[in-house]
């Protein structure tokens, strides 16, 4: 990483660095928020230089040509090309504004891996409700029992002027996704020969930290509840999941349940979190980073341009077969969309004494919508050993910025996940104003749900 710190931002990003740890802040600093930050604490000033424009007011409402909810989404850029294609070849000319892990992909497969960059849009936006929530977090929130959790903060991004790493994180954990979604999508397992296997599934989410009907001082703990069915034609069909999420792990470890249709019994689920693996990453990954933050000491380096993925609704469109998008060692390139933004850049390290495989993390979080773009994990070794990309775009009907695709990359056995394949399916992510009753969502309706 050639530069920590953005030089554009002067004393703005200084004046960040000066808010007390752990704290709330000012009703002066929260005033930002209104001028020279976004509602969501980004900067709404642009670079010239870069290429990076000022924040407007993001895609709010639906381009022309969307046919309405319920439907997939129309890029509302796809009449831009590339203004540039980076590979192995050029990468040296760009390589202040690529990650570590970035950089390690176009190295691994240099005959295939690019980045083609696009004009940057700053298509970010939520709803009028979830600014004036966050206004309010900027002044109230707090970080609990040493950054385990969060309190007195409900509805928004509960640290939108952040002063240390762990507000950045919860930044990411707690972002506006919408209040409910519902998506049938697949995940696919790409051998190094590029063969793979996949699998459908449904995944639904209703945030409780985000629901109407809630407060700062009502939520019990409870960040959202999840749901996930493994769908025909696999042979595991019906096998069901349910979470209940909560905001501190450590003084409440999350609550989840899974239903096998050959035991037709409900079971509670062992506890699944920091560092179990899965299909080709480990449960904290999950989401690019979830969970509890306990075992890692968090340090913020700073607010710096990057070539990020974004508006990536390409990968995605209906009909598109997926052997068009996964390709030997990486996703299709030629389906992507990189765009340079400023991101912060959060650096976590293992505890002394606490177990996890990876000894070093490093994310970027996007400062228009906190979610993680980049994510790279480095083993007991210091090796970089798994970079993981959140191919992401604007969900202008609701508004939010949805993850569309994550894709977790091992550099070391070279093969790779892919979370989130729509392409096949008749609809995208939806994001319904009516979710399911809170009875759904108890163990008890498991068993009734595995067997639809």
């Amino acid at each position: 990483m050639n530069r920590l710190f953005y030089p554009a931002l002067g004393t703005l990003f200084f004046g960040m660095l000066s808010l007390p740890t752990y704290a709330k802040v000012s009703p002066e600093q929260a005033a930002r928020l209104d001028n020279e930050l976004t509602p969501f604490g980004a900067i709404r000033g642009g670079d010239s230089s870069l290429g990076i424009p000022g924040w407007t007011g993001g895609l709010s409402k639906a381009p022309a040509g969307f046919a309405g909810s319920g439907n997939f989404e129309v890029d509302p850029y796809s009449e831009q090309r590339p203004l540039i294609t980076i590979d192995i070849n050029n990468k040296n000319n760009y390589s202040q504004y690529l990650s570590d892990g970035v950089q390690a992909l176009l190295a691994a497969y240099p005959g295939s891996f690019r980045i083609p960059v696009f004009k940057t849009e700053r298509s970010f936006a939520a709803p009028a409700d979830i600014y004036k929530n966050t206004r309010v977090n900027a002044i109230n929130a707090e970080l609990d029992h040493g950054g385990d959790g969060f309190i007195n903060a409900y509805g928004g991004i509960p640290f939108p002027i952040p002063g240390n790493g762990l507000e950045v994180i919860w930044n990411h954990i707690a972002r506006w996704q919408g209040r409910y979604f519902d998506e049938v999508s697949s995940t696919a397992q790409v051998l190094p020969n590029g063969d793979f296997s996949s699998y459908r599934e449904r995944n639904q989410l209703l945030s409780n930290y985000y629901a109407t009907n809630q407060s700062a001082s009502s939520l019990e703990n409870i960040l959202h509840r999840y749901m996930n069915q493994v769908l025909p034609p696999s042979r595991n069909a019906g096998e069901t999941l349910l979470v209940h999420e909560t905001i501190n792990q450590v003084q409440a470890p999350r609550m989840a349940w899974n239903y096998f249709p050959g035991q037709r019994r409900v079971r509670r689920a062992p506890t699944v979190a920091y560092d179990n693996p899965v299909d080709g990453y480990v449960s904290d990954d999950a989401d690019m980073y979830n969970g509890a933050p306990n075992r890692y000491e968090w340090k913020l380096i700073g607010l710096k341009p990057f070539y990020v993925p974004y508006n990536n609704y390409r990968l995605n469109q209906r009909g598109l077969d997926f052997g068009d998008i996964l390709k030997k060692g990486h996703i299709n390139p030629d389906l992507t969309r990189w765009e340079m933004h400023r991101v912060w850049v959060v650096e976590a390290t293992l505890k002394p004494g606490d177990r996890h495989v990876y000894q070093k993390r490093r994310f970027y979080l996007d400062e228009d919508s906190w979610n993680i773009l980049i994510a790279e994990n480095y083993d007991s070794r210091g090796q970089l050993w798994r970079v993981n990309l959140a191919f992401t775009q604007q969900a202008y009907e609701v508004p939010t910025m949805t993850t569309d695709m994550i894709v977790y990359h091992d550099l070391i056995s070279r093969d790779y996940t892919a979370l989130g394949l729509r392409s096949q399916e008749k609809s995208p992510r939806q994001f319904p104003s009516s979710p399911p009753a809170d009875s759904y969502w108890q163990p008890a309706s498991l068993r009734r749900i595995g067997t639809n």
